[in-house]
């Protein structure tokens, strides 16, 4: 609306004739901008508000009467107000950000060829998961809302660091625990797999690095959005699939090529967030790809980053003697296109949610096809 429109009170003590107000040359703001006096009859009146003047104020808080618990505790948009210390700090975490990395060692696990359904491998796998998810994926979601407290108070004012629900204290304790906890599993891993070289620690501890490096001024970066998504998608596939194969075999200079190559299609996924961020991120000075391209073509970037790494990825499998696993992922990259046009490409802004909760486990599956062609 070109401007708010305030109600014109009266108080009449009588009927008598009318009083009128002096014309006006230009709308003010909200205020009192006459009062007539006609001897038995006050009349108060309000005149139009301009909005070039009185700017709209973002909601302290999310509507906590739409606001979801399931959504909270997920730690994705539509979250309902929290006052539960322990229910912010899972928040902050964003536990739906988890599945990628545990299924990336149970890739990884799958690739070596070496994991067996015993008690041990599979408390080993277990532990692995937990230092990939919830450990150091919680240190990363908890560490860039922290930078991100200032977009956040612009995109999303509601949510737990910029509305004060959790002070700066218990986010900066939270985040060193994660670490060090991610920190201590790794070289406890390194210890039961028997490592002559502490491999998944120094894997743990150069993905925290990544993690630092890609919410944290002065390199911070998510400011360019090629290469922060692309880090991002690395983190999310190559890392935790690095993690699992050390963990129950051997790191090949071929599965580190092919995870990168797979992590183009993390960058896609990684673009998909940035679509709710853009007023922010734009008033930030952020360079993410649908604030430098336009959500028109950035949309366009992130399909084509997602359908064409896993179409590369087939074409390779088919190259190495492996039709039938080739087969199987062009099978499952097919719903994610459906995906695509009914829901993404429609409104990334309006379907994120709905895209990435239907698309994303062929995606997933896909990978774990990938990995058991690796492994025969």
């Amino acid at each position: 609306m070109s401007s708010l429109v305030n109600t014109v009170y009266s108080v009449r003590l009588s009927s008598s004739a009318e009083a009128s107000c002096p014309p006006r040359n230009r709308r003010l703001a909200a205020k009192p901008s006459c009062i007539s006096l006609n001897r038995r009859r006050l009349v108060v009146r309000a005149t139009e508000t301009d909005t070039n003047e009185v700017g709209a104020k973002a909601p302290d808080n999310a509507p906590a009467q739409s606001g979801s618990s399931f959504n909270q505790i997920l730690g994705i948009k539509g979250a309902k107000q929290e006052t539960n210390k322990w229910k912010i700090r899972v928040q902050l975490t964003k536990p739906v950000t988890w599945p990628p990395l545990i299924w990336g060692v149970v890739c990884g696990a799958a690739a070596s060829g070496n994991f067996h359904w015993t008690v041990e491998d599979v408390a080993k796998s277990i532990v692995c998961m937990l230092m990939s998810g919830p450990c150091l994926t919680g240190y990363t979601q908890t560490i860039n809302d922290w930078y991100d407290r200032d977009i956040d108070a612009i995109n999303e004012p509601y949510r737990p660091i910029p509305s004060g629900a959790v002070s700066e204290n218990e986010v900066i304790t939270q985040i060193w625990v994660l670490l060090l906890g991610g920190l201590g599993l790794g070289g406890l891993l390194d210890v039961w797999a028997g490592h002559n070289f502490p491999v998944i620690f120094y894997l743990a501890l150069g993905g925290s690095l990544l993690s630092y490096i890609y919410s944290a001024p002065p390199l911070k970066l998510k400011q360019n959005g090629w290469i922060g998504n692309f880090a991002l998608g690395a983190s999310y596939i190559s890392l935790p699939w690095w993690a699992g194969q050390a963990l129950f075999g051997t790191l090949t200079p071929d599965i580190i090529v092919l995870t990168l190559l797979y992590s183009v299609a993390g960058l896609g996924i990684a673009i998909v967030n940035d679509f709710k961020s853009i007023e922010g991120d734009r008033q930030m000075g952020l360079q993410s790809l649908p604030v430098a391209f336009g959500s028109e073509t950035a949309k366009w970037i992130c399909v084509g980053a997602i359908d064409i790494t896993q179409l590369s990825v087939a074409g390779y499998l088919l190259g190495a003697g492996k039709p039938y696993y080739a087969l199987a992922l062009v099978g499952l990259i097919a719903p994610q296109v459906f995906f695509q046009f009914k829901y993404f490409l429609k409104d990334p802004v309006k379907y994120d949610v709905k895209y990435q909760a239907s698309a994303q486990p062929f995606l997933i599956l896909g990978l774990l096809v990938t990995a058991l062609a690796t492994s025969h």
